[in-house]
């Protein structure tokens, strides 16, 4: 049963309540989701594919199969809307952007910033992000040893600086970078610091309220320092000028949200992808060689361009192979409008649905030898053999990442250009992984480098 055949309330209060693990008086299943967020998901499987449990005082429920995942993104999307309990989180950091709004107001703004993100317009960013790339592989001495995390994240802030702003913010980045490190902070899985209001003075609260004011002002002196210059075909520049059907364009207020909005999904989730699989190409010398042989053929020393990325197949198939085992984005959280079935149960109205990527993909229904990093498995066999949703590392349906074209783009030509001039050995073999806003390393990735 993938969508819902219940179609009256008799039918749907005559249907079970999930299962899900014991839980306790008054703390639920809170005690066991902080002391290990990652076993607590992967104990869900066991009790089915809807499984539910209450942390904080809050009800959830895991979807652990491709087709509720649609039912919820796509089929049934109108019943779901996005989970107050991460707007709550959300809303100081990226105020009423794109990620948090909802019904007419999100769809006036996606209409408005979606031409920012055509394949015309994304062609021309390419030529940054290859020279920023390039640009760092060349600065980086044989034998040094450096945080490939950290130095992602320097890369990414130039090639948004330029695409984003045509500004230089070398000033502003380490307040952006902190912004973002504050953010992922407030909201790691394991910390009751992620149920807890902002407002609540704990260490962790205090610096993020300090982190965000000072992105704030970031964020307000950019667009300050754009509005004094001639339109530019950068992304603030479009947003600046865009206008509905009524002719009115996005209030300060909005494009602030969506400022902010994209520059943590723009920066952070391209870091980690990158730095994900510079850690498995270093772990997978067969996978390195290989990835060396295609763009020592297909390129022969010349940087990247779009046209050539239909080219690079197997690059792609690691960026994609990577994106599989760590997702950045690693769990989807919607909110239940009304009672809804799913998968033969009744799921409450205001239930937070948890879809978790990191699970998903990498259940052996849907993926042989799923924990191995196996770039070959993508074959168009296997895709077309996939269920739609066994595999969504930019979420789905009408509240797909936007900027997923721009991701992939990056992601691609970023790997290409530096992975053409030098390789990485890791310092370690096991990554310690944290749940944060998004899933990041705990204490980043040490490499040395290997000029090629």
């Amino acid at each position: 049963m993938t969508t819902s055949e219940a179609t009256t309330s008799d039918q749907l209060d005559d249907l079970p309540l999930p299962p899900g693990p014991n839980s306790y008086p008054v703390v639920g299943n809170t005690l066991g989701f902080l002391r290990d967020p990652f076993e607590f998901y992967d104990s869900l499987g066991d009790y089915g594919d809807v499984v539910s449990y209450s942390v904080a005082g809050e009800d959830f429920c895991t979807l652990l199969h491709p087709d509720y995942v649609e039912q919820v993104l796509v089929t049934e999307e109108s019943k779901f809307g996005k989970s107050e309990f991460v707007q709550d989180a959300g809303e100081r950091f990226i105020g009423n952007g794109l990620f948090a709004s909802e019904g007419e107001f999100w769809r006036r703004q996606r209409t408005l910033i979606q031409p920012a993100f055509y394949r015309e317009r994304i062609t021309s960013y390419t030529e940054p992000m290859v020279d920023f790339a390039a640009s760092a592989a060349k600065s980086w001495n044989d034998g040094e040893t450096i945080r490939i995390d950290e130095a992602m994240k320097r890369l990414t802030l130039r090639i948004l600086s330029k695409t984003l702003f045509d500004l230089d913010i070398r000033n502003q980045q380490s307040a952006i970078r902190d912004a973002v490190q504050a953010i992922n902070d407030k909201g790691d899985a394991s910390s009751v610091d992620a149920f807890l209001p902002d407002w609540v003075p704990t260490a962790t609260n205090r610096r993020f309220r300090r982190a965000t004011d000072d992105f704030d002002d970031v964020i307000e002196t950019l667009i300050q320092k754009r509005r004094g210059e001639p339109p530019g075909d950068d992304f603030l520049s479009i947003l600046m000028h865009a206008t509905d059907e009524h002719g009115e364009g996005m209030s300060d207020e909005a494009l602030r949200d969506e400022m902010a909005t994209f520059l943590f999904a723009g920066h952070e989730t391209t870091v980690l992808a990158l730095t994900y699989c510079w850690y498995l190409l270093s772990e997978h010398s067969e996978v390195r060689e290989k990835l060396n042989h295609e763009l020592d053929s297909v390129l022969d020393g010349d940087t990247p361009t779009m046209a050539d990325i239909e080219k690079l197949e197997y690059t792609d198939e690691v960026v994609r192979e990577a994106l599989r085992l760590y997702p950045p984005a690693y769990v989807v959280f919607r909110q239940t409008k009304e009672d809804v079935e799913i998968g033969g149960y009744r799921v409450p109205a205001g239930t937070t649905l948890t879809l978790p990527l990191f699970v998903i993909h990498t259940d052996d229904r849907w993926y042989d030898d799923p924990e191995q990093f196996r770039p070959e498995r993508w074959t168009t066999e296997f895709e077309d053999s996939l269920p739609d949703y066994a595999y969504f590392p930019f979420g789905g349906g009408p509240r797909h990442c936007i900027g997923m074209r721009f991701a992939n783009t990056e992601i691609r030509l970023v790997l290409a250009t530096i992975a053409q001039h030098v390789e990485f050995d890791c310092h370690t073999s096991d990554l310690d992984l944290r749940m944060g806003t998004t899933l990041e390393p705990t204490n980043g990735i040490e490499m040395t480098v290997k000029k090629r």
